[in-house]
């Protein structure tokens, strides 16, 4: 790919092999369509809204087992539609970098994006699991009666509560986070998002609610998902703080500081990406392809959530290094 390319990426450290070498390729022609067109990449970001959350209605069919190929061509359809819509809301960052049309909005509904998808996919899962359980029941052994397919459905419930609302959440806000903090680390505050809630609530209270009320919304949601992004974090937040406390600003820290956590960063961007949209959702199409999607939310709470963990884990313990130098260099 040429110069231009590259200059629609966030960075080539933050990008896996799948979104560099493919989804990336694809979303940059994307791009230059849309720019063409002069359409605006918080358009393209509603649009991937439209497509991921359409494509619950497809989800919720069974594949063929239940429904034969009938069932497998709902599903492949599902797949594809979640796929366009990933692609989509990796267009609009790429559009607005090839466009410089960036704009706060846009972070906060990037932000946003996931969880129009996958809150509706999931209640569509529950939904398929409730009129398709057969498989899950002859596994456990479970009798076929109505109170019993209500009591699997309500457990399939919280655990899919439990899954989307509280692991995947989390592990995207995580995931989403590490990343600013490595392009910070990299580039610099210039080169990176990374967002503290303090400054986005100075924001919300600056906005006024006449003619502004859908964007202020988006702010009081934005500052509580920097807040929880932080509260996930308290040793690198014990870094920033230090290192602005002695330098001025955490951007004049020392070039060994700055080195250190960008390469032990570097390594722990392979991880932090399984966390994002590829790896989660290939194992959610493949379980839903062999007609036990239920096992998608044991997946992401076990699974992922320990990846989550360990992700979470590394960065602090190198925050908690490096503040801890800060603190005691003279």
């Amino acid at each position: 790919m040429n110069e231009k390319y590259y200059q629609t990426l966030k960075s080539v450290e933050t990008e896996d092999w799948l979104d560099f070498h493919v989804i990336r390729p694809i979303c940059y022609y994307c791009a230059k369509a849309f720019a063409a067109l002069h359409v605006h990449p918080n358009t393209v970001t509603i649009l991937s809204m439209v497509f991921g959350a359409g494509s619950c209605v497809f989800f919720a069919h069974g594949c063929t087992f239940y429904e034969g190929t009938e069932g497998l061509g709902y599903n492949l359809l599902a797949i594809l539609l979640l796929m366009i819509a990933d692609i989509l809301d990796c267009t609009d960052g790429q559009l607005a970098r090839m466009t410089g049309q960036k704009s706060r909005l846009g972070r906060i509904l990037d932000g946003v994006a996931g969880f129009v998808w996958f809150t509706p996919i999931y209640a569509a899962l529950v939904y398929r699991f409730y009129i398709h359980h057969e498989l899950e029941f002859t596994l456990l052994g479970i009798e076929e009666t109505q109170q019993n397919v209500w009591i699997a459905t309500a457990v399939v419930f919280v655990l899919a509560l439990v899954s989307g609302a509280v692991c995947m959440a989390g592990q995207t806000r995580l995931a989403d986070y590490y990343i600013q903090v490595h392009l910070f680390f990299l580039k610099g505050e210039k080169g990176s998002e990374l967002d503290n809630s303090a400054r986005q609530q100075e924001l919300y209270d600056k906005m006024s609610w006449k003619g502004h009320i859908a964007e202020k919304l988006f702010q009081y949601s934005y500052v509580g998902y920097t807040k929880k992004q932080e509260a996930a974090t308290p040793q690198f937040q014990r870094l920033m703080n230090s290192l602005r406390e002695k330098f001025g600003s955490a951007d004049r820290m020392p070039s060994h500081i700055r080195e250190t956590f960008h390469k032990r960063s570097r390594m722990l961007m392979f991880w932090n990406g399984l966390l994002t949209f590829n790896f989660r959702s290939f194992w959610m199409f493949l379980f839903c392809l062999f007609d036990v999607p239920v096992f998608n939310f044991l997946f992401e709470i076990i699974v992922m959530g320990l990846l989550a963990k360990y992700v979470n884990s590394c960065y602090e313990s190198l925050s908690k290094k490096l503040a801890d130098t800060v603190d005691n260099e003279a």
